[in-house]
């Protein structure tokens, strides 16, 4: 007997990120025991503050009986307010605790926006290159289908509210249902921080075209360069407080705790975020960590001081891995937050093609035992550019981005001796 339609799609469409790294972390490096065990470069996680984290989540807490017991499925009152704090201080707006659902992770935030928002057929557009995962996330269970807004490499892939703009008109005039535009912000895999004029500019053409705006905002507190991060739902942009504007958070970048799978969706309209609110069903975090986090969140001393020193650790990491980077010749787009780095490999490819991509990238992972990922999975405008993530041991680091330069030198050789 055959499984579900919705079950084969997820089936033969597993993120390609997830599936990079599991075959990554079954076989890790080590410098002593597994010198030819895999450096993993293509997952974003934070690997910089365990030392801080360290001391806090070993220190003793004290339990109620409701810390584990059954609670509201979309997140305690108590949870959903001190986030409700937390992030309107970073907004520089009021944020209403009833406004917020708690779910196991962003990605199940994601989930629950676009599955609330979409039915089976209608789109979702999408700056490119964006999140490798959004194809899974926003469309795996909705059934939605993403439209890419193209982008220029020669301008850093920038956000271009007046490609959105075109891109709805287009998706208009061949009858496509439109249900929403989706963004990283900040951007991944660009790392690019926007400024209060483009999110303006953004949310006007949302507004014009009537449709919701979702921005994945998982990066907000991961922010080293000089621009502030400014939320879509923050009063700096003038508008963002439109109830067709939706924001996703969560802890697994702002406090390094991504296997606690603790996400957060701020829905401005009161009919999805009853629907994400049933979605949270499917998708509950449990009580005790619940309570974990609200202690965290309850010493505002405490969690100022973790994301600064946080943020200062990112600016080191991405200084040194930009340099190791520059050393080998590699041209990558400058970022200002997040955890990884935009790299263009397109000069070593055998061809201007995915294909070459996809040849390239297995002699990186398979040969030199390097995971980075390339960029088609990102929806990468054109071939030859990958995403490397740099927030692990420096140690680590350098022998990653030295494997790749091997394997740059010896297809430059290769190249000559043809």
């Amino acid at each position: 007997m055959s499984v579900s339609s919705q079950a084969s799609r997820l089936v033969s469409n597993p993120p390609a990120i997830a599936e990079a790294h599991y075959r990554a972390a079954a076989d890790p490096y080590h410098p002593e025991r597994n010198p030819a065990g895999y450096i993993n470069l293509g997952t974003a996680e934070n690997r910089l503050m365990w030392d801080v984290l360290a001391p806090r989540l070993h220190a003793p807490r004290r339990l109620t009986a409701d810390d584990i017991g059954y609670a509201a499925l979309h997140g305690t009152t108590a949870l959903r307010q001190a986030i409700a704090g937390f992030l309107g201080q970073s907004w520089q707006a009021d944020v209403d605790p009833e406004d917020l659902v708690v779910v196991s992770g962003a990605t199940a935030a994601l989930d629950a926006i676009a599955s609330a928002l979409c039915d089976p057929g209608q789109a979702i557009v999408v700056p490119a290159p964006y999140y490798s995962a959004f194809d899974t996330d926003l469309c795996g269970r909705s059934g939605a289908r993403l439209i890419r807004v193209p982008s220029q490499a020669c301008d850093g892939f920038r956000l271009d509210p007046a490609a959105v703009d075109q891109t709805l008109t287009d998706a208009r005039r061949r009858k496509l249902a439109v249900r929403a535009v989706a963004l990283t912000s900040p951007g991944n895999p660009t790392g690019h921080v926007y400024p209060p004029p483009t999110l303006r500019a953004l949310i006007d053409v949302v507004q014009r075209h009537g449709v919701d705006l979702i921005s994945d905002e998982i990066y907000a507190h991961s922010v080293y360069g000089p621009e502030p991060f400014v939320s879509v739902r923050d009063s700096r942009t003038g508008t963002g407080h439109s109830p067709r504007t939706h924001a996703i958070w969560g802890f697994a970048k702002a406090f390094a705790l991504p296997g606690l799978k603790v996400g957060v969706l701020h829905a401005g309209r009161h009919e999805v975020r009853a629907a994400a609110q049933a979605f949270a069903y499917f998708a509950p975090t449990s009580t005790d960590t619940q309570a974990l986090l609200r202690e965290l969140l309850a010493d505002p001393a405490w969690t100022g001081d973790f994301i600064a020193r946080g943020r200062a650790r990112l600016g080191v990491s991405y200084q040194h891995a930009s340099l190791l980077l520059a050393q080998q010749g590699i041209p990558y787009v400058p970022a200002s937050a997040g955890f990884t780095l935009w790299i263009d490999l397109g000069r070593w490819l055998e061809a201007d093609t995915f294909a070459a991509e996809e040849s390239l990238w297995l002699r990186i992972f398979q040969d030199a035992r390097v995971n980075i990922l390339p960029g088609r999975v990102f929806a990468s405008p054109r071939p030859g550019w990958f995403r490397l993530c740099h927030t692990i041991e420096p140690a680590l680091v350098r022998e990653g981005i030295a494997r790749i330069g091997q394997v740059l030198t010896a297809v430059e050789d290769k190249e000559k001796i043809a």
